[in-house]
């Protein structure tokens, strides 16, 4: 495989980051001593080369907000339950990408961790599919939107309960007996 090491914004494939305000936030996440991978850039055409970045730390700037470009942050681990308290103890993520051939830790990542959406062996393509809502929890938002989820998420569909006046069983009122309390389990189906 030949890696280009040179940043070739000619070629027309790459996506420019949404703002300059953007991209100069981008930069700044970018550690020289941790490229490991690409990290050129040009803030003018609002354009970043894809970068990984290695020997990355959760305590690393990188680390501390959401990214949202194509920087991705390498953090190497010895230990599954350890790695899990530590993405546990910071605030929810939006997505999370699992890369894995076992099925055990490919399900405790996913038991355990809270997150809004995210793939197995994939990255992003939950968000081509709109028949998969997509939004987050806790800091990173709330709710679900596309398909049929940002239908129901963007309209309120009200409950309404429709009480005929016609009739008013005093079963629910006071005083309580026996007797009522035995009803209700009946038509409630309850032991």
């Amino acid at each position: 495989m030949n890696i280009v090491t040179v940043f070739d914004t000619k070629n027309g494939n790459y996506v420019q980051i949404v703002n300059k305000r953007n991209t100069e936030r981008l930069v700044k996440l970018l550690d020289s001593e941790k490229v490991y991978l690409g990290g050129d850039y040009d803030i003018e055409k609002r354009l970043i080369q894809p970068t990984i970045l290695d020997n990355i730390h959760f305590e690393d700037s990188i680390m501390e907000e959401e990214i949202f470009g194509p920087i991705l942050p390498i953090i190497s681990y010895d230990n599954l339950d350890g790695a899990i308290a530590k993405v546990k103890g910071l605030p929810k993520p939006l997505s999370c990408y699992v890369f894995t051939k076992s099925k055990s830790s490919k399900n405790k990542i996913l038991n355990e961790i809270s997150f809004g959406g995210g793939c197995v062996n994939e990255a992003v393509m939950h968000l081509s599919n709109p028949n998969f809502g997509f939004g987050g929890v806790g800091d990173s938002g709330m709710g679900s939107y596309h398909g049929e989820e940002g239908f129901k998420a963007f309209s309120h569909f009200k409950s309404i309960l429709d009480k005929p006046t016609w009739i008013e069983p005093n079963i629910k009122y006071y005083p309580h007996t026996p007797l009522k309390l035995k009803l209700l389990k009946f038509f409630f189906r309850l032991n």
